[in-house]
C-alpha cells in the first residue's frame, strides 16, 4: 500500500485511514510510528565507492572548469580529421579503416590459398624387389605363389564362363601374372 495521505488523530499521531477492498470489506485504520518511511519511498543504497565514482565521473580533468571543456569540444568538432599536437602546427591524418572480415570470409580466403594435388603412385618391379629384399624371402615367395593361384583361378572362371564380365581390378590382376612369375623365379634362385 503506497499511500502517502497520512492523517493525524486527536493525539497528533499519524495514521492511514480505513479503506475499502474490492470485495466490499473494510481495512482497519493503521497507526504509523514517527520516522517511518514506506518501502517504496526509501532511496536505493549506494556504497561509498559508487558515490565517489559518480562524483568523479564528470569526464573532466581535476580542476578544469566546464566552460573550458565546452570550448575545447566546439573547436574539435570544427577541425575533424586534423590533429594539433603543438599550437599552430596542423597535421592532417586520414586513417584508413580496414574492413573487418567475418569468420566465414576469413575461412574462404584461407581455402582459396590452398592447393590440392593428386598423389602419384609408382608401383614398379624395382620397388617391389626392394620391398621383397626387406621382408623374409620365404614369406615373400609364399605370398607370390598365393597371388599366382588367385590369378589362375580367376582365369579358369573366365574360361569356363562362370565370370562373363571381369571388372577393372580383375583384368589388372590377370595382367600382372607375368610379373608375379618372374618374381617367383628370382626368389627361388636366391633361396636355393
Amino acid at each position: 500500500m503506497a499511500t502517502t495521505a497520512y492523517e493525524h488523530d486527536a493525539d497528533g499521531c499519524k495514521f492511514i485511514p480505513a479503506t475499502q477492498r474490492p470485495d466490499g470489506t473494510w481495512r482497519k485504520p493503521r497507526r504509523i510510528k514517527d520516522g517511518y518511511v514506506p518501502q517504496e519511498e526509501v532511496p536505493l543504497y549506494e556504497s561509498k565507492g559508487k558515490q565517489f565514482k559518480a562524483r568523479q565521473n564528470t569526464g573532466l580533468p581535476v580542476g578544469l572548469t566546464p566552460e573550458i571543456v565546452a570550448e575545447a569540444q566546439r573547436s574539435k568538432k570544427n577541425q575533424s580529421g586534423v590533429i594539433q599536437p603543438i599550437p599552430g602546427m596542423i597535421i592532417n591524418v586520414e586513417k584508413k579503416k580496414k574492413k573487418k572480415k567475418t569468420g566465414a570470409e576469413e575461412a574462404a580466403d584461407k581455402l582459396a590459398k590452398c592447393e590440392i594435388t593428386e598423389p602419384v603412385f609408382n608401383t614398379t618391379s624395382s620397388q617391389q624387389n626392394s620391398a621383397s629384399s626387406q621382408t623374409d624371402p620365404a614369406k615373400r615367395l609364399k605370398n607370390l605363389r598365393k597371388k599366382l593361384r588367385d590369378i589362375e583361378t580367376l582365369e579358369e572362371k573366365i574360361k569356363s564362363g562362370g565370370l562373363k564380365n571381369p571388372d577393372k581390378d580383375q583384368k589388372e590382376k590377370i595382367s600382372k601374372k607375368t610379373e608375379v612369375l618372374k618374381e617367383i623365379e628370382l626368389l627361388e634362385r636366391q633361396t636355393s
